[in-house]
């Protein structure tokens, strides 16, 4: 029978295990972890190089399935799926946010973010509808047909966040989103994923920075693919 938690929780991890074959090496990328967040948290993850941190966040996000343990995301199993049910799923509840950005440079930003849109077989007026409402979200409305080479870090950040939200996913994935940017526009970018959150989104980070986790009210760090510590603030708490 599930706990209260699991059965709140948005997703779900239980004694999640990872181990990739390195020829006759078995690397233990994590090992038992359990995790339930729930939907509107705001969470960081944290952890030193080679703490299971990528690896953790590549089974929330679908990119990749665990070696044994159960994994629910929005009362769905998806431990066992395929590659063509985990790519409906990415597309169907996540949106990611990488350092990186990931955005076409020759495709001009409305096409940008339409594209996961494309994929998912969405109508165009529907496309063109919920393209323009995520970018005017992000304040970008009137610069909707500049290429990214014409936009600055944070500009090309914000069309990312517009992508990621373009279906309406249950979570938001994001990787270093900051990792890029100078201070101050990452403040910017934080103070957006911060307005999201107040706004119903669910936010998870995977980040290095404590003053990037600081922004989020529940900070998990985990060290040699255990979980280490799992510390909400007394805000989250009350909540």
């Amino acid at each position: 029978m599930k706990s209260y938690e699991q059965a709140s929780a948005i997703l779900s991890l239980q004694d999640v295990a990872k181990i990739y074959e390195m020829g006759d090496e078995k690397v233990h990328a994590l090992s038992g972890v359990s995790l339930n967040i729930r939907r509107n948290e705001y969470v960081a993850i944290m952890g030193p190089s080679g703490s299971g941190k990528s690896t953790l966040m590549n089974i929330i996000g679908c990119l990749d399935v665990p070696t044994s343990g159960s994994y629910s995301l929005d009362g769905e199993m998806v431990a066992n799926k395929s590659e063509g049910e985990l790519a409906e799923i990415r597309n169907r509840l996540i949106g990611f946010v990488f350092q990186t950005f990931n955005l076409l440079p020759r495709a001009d930003i409305f096409h940008n973010v339409e594209l996961p849109l494309i994929y998912g077989g969405v109508p165009k007026a529907e496309r063109r509808e919920r393209v323009t409402r995520a970018i005017e979200q992000v304040g970008l409305a009137d610069r909707m047909q500049h290429k990214p080479n014409e936009l600055s870090g944070g500009q090309r950040q914000r069309v990312a966040i517009a992508r990621a939200l373009v279906f309406n996913p249950s979570i938001i994935l994001a990787d270093e989103p900051t990792g890029n940017l100078d201070s101050k526009t990452g403040d910017e970018i934080m103070g957006m994923f911060d307005e999201l959150q107040a706004a119903g989104q669910t936010i998870i980070l995977v980040t290095h920075e404590d003053h990037i986790a600081s922004h989020a009210s529940r900070t998990i760090r985990l060290r040699d693919g255990k979980l280490e510590s799992d510390i909400r603030t007394r805000e989250a708490e009350a909540a």
